[in-house]
């Protein structure tokens, strides 16, 4: 029995090991940590249970039959955060670069199926050179698997991935296909063709960072939905993250039993909005007034700017909050702040998370851009999204509601259950200025000073329309309130709408404008 336990010993001595210390060393020059110790950072202390860790990669071709690494570069099990089940899958990139061979993705696709028959969420560190060539077409398929689990596991747990270094090629659609995407500054990238492919086909030179970096999916393309500057405080972040969601689609986010609120913002609040209707404001102010204290989580920060999108916690209960930004192009609606909060929107939904929308829209982003590119189809999105919610959702009107934005925008007549509006709000098709040019066109035209007439019928228009009350008249609005009362009235609101429960059509899935 000392020599059998001595070699289970070794053997895992060596799988621990991954690619040698020669290469770990390498990894931490690099500023990286390990797939094991990212594990270990990840999940609450002495909660990790492997799995698969003495599996082999089958392969004999080019070599391979001579090396063989015990977990076959990737660690998987399960274990807790916060003491709720979590499973876990991280690639060792000192273990043939990371690179998914056939075993690699079976033991992937293992710990998938666990994390669905258990109903708990998955969580993928990805590290990798991407499919190992040296198996050819059985290492595609691998990636085939673990995307066909990914899609089937879409909607049912929550699913994040968490870029820690290289994922190219066909890796990165699995990545796509989960809820949040995680990226660490200066060491994680994520492309289709890396820089090599796109100099011989486009003639572009560009880095990887440039191509594929934290920073350029962040702002520029929207892939990645939080950066962190090292694996350390990446992992944090996601840690944090997984308190505002639940195990799965059958439950609730859990709630703290402890929360604060200072209720000096119910003064503060009062003094957000600019006298002047066309001044801007950080609409994330209005919201860290409302919501508990340092609560609130945004999502996809550095992308499409003029839309907010994020958790939040109103007396401990997880809320997904999207908000106009008026401090960025003037809150408009365009193609990418609606495929932001289109997806957000369908995210709180899938997962029971109630939603806020706080609203200031001046309408669709116009010009031959928008149009040729698609606002058409992409502007349904959010609509489409926002129409097929069966979540509590609660509208809060703070200024400008015009157009097609203003309906987009969680109003009552595509399903919102409660609206409120403040006294600054207007509600109307267009804005004053823009109306009276219209409606009094040939009034103005033949008045003796236009200019004057068109002021007149500007103020005239807006005495009329660019209020809350016409809406309230006809129950657009449910009421009208002060902004101090905002926070007090929401949290009876969302009370009241606990047990709401919809029956939808018989349907196998609708048609939403892709």
């Amino acid at each position: 029995m000392k020599n059998k336990r001595e070699e289970l010993l070794q053997r895992r001595a060596n799988s621990v090991l991954g690619g040698g210390q020669e290469r770990i060393d390498k990894q931490h020059k690099q500023g990286k940590l390990t797939a094991r110790e990212r594990v270990l950072l990840l999940l609450d202390e002495n909660s990790f249970q492997e799995t698969g860790m003495f599996i082999e990669h089958r392969s004999t071709y080019f070599g391979l039959d001579k090396v063989h690494y015990p977990g076959d570069g990737v660690v998987t099990g399960y274990g807790t955060i916060h003491g709720r089940l979590t499973y876990v899958f991280s690639q060792d990139f000192t273990v043939l670069g990371g690179s998914l061979s056939e075993t690699h993705a079976l033991k992937i696709c293992k710990v998938m199926d666990l994390a669905m028959k258990n109903g708990a969420p998955i969580i993928g560190l990805n590290d990798s050179g991407g499919a190992r060539i040296q198996e050819g077409v059985v290492s595609l398929a691998g990636y085939a698997d673990i995307f066909y689990r990914n899609t089937r596991a879409s909607g049912v747990i929550p699913q994040i991935s968490v870029i820690m270094g290289p994922c190219a090629g066909g890796a990165v659609y699995s990545p796509a296909l989960t809820d949040f995407i995680f990226m660490v500054e200066d060491t994680s990238y994520m492309f289709v063709t890396g820089p090599n492919v796109v100099k011989t086909v486009t003639h572009e030179e560009v880095t990887s960072e440039d191509l594929g970096g934290a920073k350029s999916h962040a702002e520029r393309s929207g892939v990645n939905h939080f950066t962190a500057s090292n694996d350390v405080e990446c992992l944090k972040k996601v840690r944090d993250l997984m308190t505002y969601l639940p195990q799965n689609a059958n439950e609730l986010a859990p709630e703290p039993t402890q929360f604060a609120f200072n209720s000096s913002k119910n003064e503060a609040i009062k003094n957000i909005l600019p006298e002047n209707s066309s001044m801007p404001y950080d609409v994330r102010k209005v919201i860290d007034c409302v919501v508990d204290d340092e609560s609130f989580r945004e999502v996809q920060a550095d992308f499409a700017k003029n839309i907010v999108v994020g958790f939040a916690r109103l007396e401990g209960r997880t809320l997904g909050i999207v908000a106009n930004q008026p401090s960025a192009m003037a809150g408009v609606l365009d193609i990418d702040s609606s495929r932001k909060a289109g997806r957000f929107v369908r995210f709180c939904d899938a997962f029971n998370i109630p939603l806020l929308v706080f609203e200031d829209v001046p309408g669709f982003l116009p010009g031959t851009d928008q149009e040729w590119k698609g606002i058409i189809t992409h502007g349904a999105k959010l609509l489409y999204a926002f129409c097929e919610a069966t979540v509590p959702r609660i509208t809060v009107i703070l200024r400008k509601a015009y157009g097609g934005a203003f309906d987009v925008m969680n109003s009552k007549n595509i399903g919102a259950d409660l609206n409120f509006a403040w006294p600054t709000a207007e509600i109307a098709v267009m804005g004053a200025k823009g109306a009276a040019e219209i409606i009094f066109k040939k009034e103005i035209s033949q008045a003796e000073n236009p200019e004057a007439k068109w002021l007149e019928k500007e103020a005239e228009y807006a005495d009329k329309f660019a209020n809350p009350y016409r809406a309230a008249e006809r129950g657009f609005v449910d009421d009208v309130i002060l902004p101090e009362e905002t926070r007090e009235l929401l949290i009876k609101a969302f009370a009241s709408l606990e047990k709401k429960a919809e029956t939808l059509p018989l349907k196998k899935h609708g048609n939403i404008p892709l």
